[in-house]
């Protein structure tokens, strides 16, 4: 019989030794399986969290590492914690891994205003992009969701918020849309600046973490909870997109996915996106946007050069 190609895991992962990585939202999930996987591999991870006495718990279950881990403390719905992580940053910086995110929540603001989903998902990872961005020597990687082909998805320009007409999926979808808008925009930049620094984005497909556990509908939360035992894939394999677009020589504005029916679970791959994610004119705008609503803007050309030796 002929032999079965191997897929691609955690544990084709290069060597690490050396490299610094910082992963929002690591105290469970995927999150914390990305951090273990780099760790294991020999880098220094970062987990970015909200709570200190949660990440320090999910620090200590990385055992047996090469490399090693250490909390900070990042609020992706506060500007001014974002503000604060940043600057307290020294040194280089290997690859951000833009994680962290809420899912289908009740509808709620973040301390700056900012709709949850939109403001966590997106506008907190713009803020923390650009301001962390002078130190980053390699890639940027942000999960997206294959929640940015749902019906009807776009970027509500004229009502951001969605104040007035507040859906939760909707919410979401418009969130994971901009995720992609936002790494396709940032990769433009950063080529018009002349760095090496790579944009990247991935997704996990369905996996099995806590994320839908805070979902706004009661159905959809014992929907997610049945799917999560039948359907979904572990958070160790819902890992691997993001992994995959953190250490593989892969283009600019790539985007990762699991490689089985309707990218639901399976081995890392290319994967395509809707029409509305590949939009130059939308991610521009989105853009231009996001620095009025969050005060932080694209490093100087001078700043991104220097920092990654273009």
């Amino acid at each position: 019989m002929p032999k079965t190609e191997r897929k691609w895991n955690a544990t084709d992962i290069t060597d690490q030794t050396g490299r610094t990585a910082v992963v929002t939202g690591a105290n469970s999930g995927i999150g914390l399986a990305t951090v273990d996987a780099l760790a294991r591999a020999g880098a220094h991870v970062v987990l970015a969290v909200r709570d200190l006495r949660r990440g320090e718990a999910a620090a200590a279950s990385v055992r047996g590492a090469k490399g090693s881990v250490e909390v900070r403390r990042l609020d992706l719905a506060d500007l001014a914690s974002i503000r604060e992580f940043a600057t307290g940053w020294r040194g280089d910086l290997d690859v951000l891994i833009n994680n962290a995110g809420v899912m289908n929540v009740p509808e709620a603001t973040t301390k700056d205003g900012f709709e949850m989903q939109l403001g966590t998902n997106h506008l907190g990872h713009f803020a923390l992009t650009n301001l962390l961005l002078p130190h980053v020597r390699d890639r940027v990687v942000t999960v997206a969701s294959g929640a940015h082909r749902f019906p009807g998805a776009r970027i509500h320009f004229d009502n951001l918020n969605l104040s007035g007409e507040y859906a939760p999926m909707a919410a979401y979808s418009q969130s994971k849309l901009a995720n992609l808008l936002f790494t396709l925009e940032l990769q433009r930049r950063l080529t018009e600046a002349g760095s090496r620094v790579r944009a990247l984005a991935a997704h996990p497909g369905w996996a099995a973490t806590n994320l839908q556990g805070h979902d706004a509908s009661v159905v959809r939360r014992v929907a997610m909870r049945v799917g999560n035992r039948v359907l979904a894939q572990d958070d160790r394999a819902g890992a691997l997109p993001t992994l995959y677009a953190a250490v593989q020589d892969l283009p600019g504005a790539s985007y990762v996915g699991p490689d089985g029916l309707g990218e639901m679970r399976g081995a890392p791959a290319l994967v395509g996106r809707s029409r509305a994610a590949s939009d130059p004119e939308s991610a521009r705008r989105l853009w231009t946007v996001s620095e009025e609503l969050t005060g932080v803007t694209f490093p100087q050309l001078a700043d991104l050069i220097r920092t990654t030796g273009a």
